[in-house]
């Protein structure tokens, strides 16, 4: 008779049934009466107790090996003094569906770098890299819904590209039937290109690719990006203020879901942020900063990781609030497409959002002018020859616009508190890594 499977996490429904239980040999105890099996699903973990007879389950399980998948059809019985739960099963059957090699290539003290080499293996082993991804997945469901219900269009852009985007700079270059094409490192041009499309509020979750040697805990070759563009705004701040209520909209959806868990297999507390958020210029933030000592190597337009950390302690400290918007960054390190303001022109009407002393956004008001766009270009030296399609966009009739990319795992890291984004990604990719 086949039992229908249960769901460790179910289990206590069934109290004096026979159920089937699938999942991973965690962890074997094999005394000289008994014998225990701490089998582990996705949902959790019970103890399978059998009492040594000489007969063929004793056999099976004494020839079980850690993390071989099995099927355990048995009594599930109320045990008080079982830490699991207060439940353990008694096997009638036991079948192993996949046994599992020895030793294993990984265990609980493996470092990250070859906990990576065996992913699969390390994800499944714990409990709070599952966790991580059912946030991830609640956090995307989060910002599709603000968006859906904001009106937004999801689209879907391409990533192969004829000509280098943005800048040209970090990009990955690849045959393409006889000639170059590139992997694009943002979807800017192309949301951009909806909006000029008549499609007025634009966002997209997808691969972005970077060719950058960067070797930081922040930085990866690809990663998911969240994209937003929104037409007919009236400033940069129409676009701050929809990440804002995204963001808020999305964090309380992972807090109501996922909060209590998060703070027991992270500890950390996931705080849903008020609006507006606190928010700063680049002018300003370099005054506060300087102030407390900070004195860049180097570094005099933009803020390095130290000043970001800086900016964020501040702020939290002064107004309690975990996120930060720093605007008005100098032309100097900003695309030419960003707009600039009249009264102004050395700087953007640009931001950047941090969220516990790491940048997770960029955005900006773009420039609609087709003769300002040339003109911003041609002062970076830029050509506008292979960016032609892209311009085209912007001669009949175009809306103003701006939008911003967020990073997926970057706000994972910060809101789970993990030390890498090699953490905060299924299968990571940096200039030192292309597999598994």
């Amino acid at each position: 008779m086949i039992h229908r499977r249960v769901h460790v996490s179910n289990l206590r429904e069934h109290v004096g049934r026979t159920v089937s239980v699938c999942g991973w040999v965690n962890t074997l105890r094999l005394q000289r009466k008994m014998q225990f099996v701490i089998v582990r699903d996705h949902t959790g973990m019970v103890q399978v107790t059998h009492k040594r007879d000489d007969g063929p389950l004793e056999a099976q399980l004494e020839a079980l090996t850690s993390e071989s998948a099995v099927r355990i059809t048995g009594r599930v019985v109320d045990a008080a003094q079982v830490k699991l739960g207060g439940l353990e099963i008694v096997p009638e059957a036991v079948e192993v569906l996949n046994p599992a090699a020895t030793p294993l290539p990984i265990d609980d003290h493996t470092g990250l770098e070859q906990r990576l080499d065996w992913r699969f293996l390390d994800v499944r082993r714990r409990p709070a890299t599952q966790l991580m991804f059912a946030v991830q997945t609640t956090l995307e469901q989060g910002m599709r819904e603000y968006a859906y219900a904001q009106g937004a269009t999801e689209m879907h852009t391409p990533k192969l590209m004829g000509t280098a985007s943005e800048s040209g700079a970090e990009v990955f270059k690849l045959g393409y039937f006889g000639r170059s094409a590139f992997l694009a490192q943002s979807p800017q041009f192309f949301k951009q290109m909806a909006i000029a499309a008549g499609v007025d509020k634009v966002f997209e979750i997808g691969p972005v690719f970077r060719a950058e040697p960067s070797f930081t805990s922040r930085h990866a070759t690809e990663f998911t990006g969240v994209d937003v563009e929104l037409a007919w705004i009236d400033g940069v701040e129409d676009v701050m203020a929809f990440e804002e209520q995204m963001l808020a909209h999305a964090i309380a959806k992972v807090a109501d879901a996922h909060g209590e868990a998060i703070t027991e297999h992270f500890g950390v507390e996931v705080t849903v942020p008020t609006s507006p958020f606190p928010c700063i210029t680049m002018a300003e933030a370099h005054e506060i900063l300087r102030k407390g000592g900070w004195d860049p190597a180097g570094v005099k337009e933009d803020l390095d990781p130290e000043g970001e950390r800086g900016i964020s302690a501040h702020i939290k400290e002064a107004t309690g609030h975990e996120f930060v918007f720093i605007t008005h960054y100098p032309v100097g390190i900003r695309p030419f497409y960003h707009m600039r303001p009249a009264d102004d022109p050395s700087v953007t009407l640009s931001f950047d959002l941090l969220w516990k002393g790491l940048e997770v956004t960029t955005g900006a008001q773009r420039e609609h002018r087709y003769d300002v766009l040339l003109k911003q270009a041609a002062e970076k030296t830029m050509s506008t020859e292979p960016m032609q399609d892209y311009l085209n966009a912007f001669r009949y009739g175009c809306p103003p616009h701006g939008g911003l990319g967020m990073g997926l795992g970057r706000v994972l890291m910060v809101m789970l508190g993990l030390d890498s984004i090699r953490e905060a990604t299924f299968l990571f990719r940096g200039p030192n890594r292309l597999t598994p």
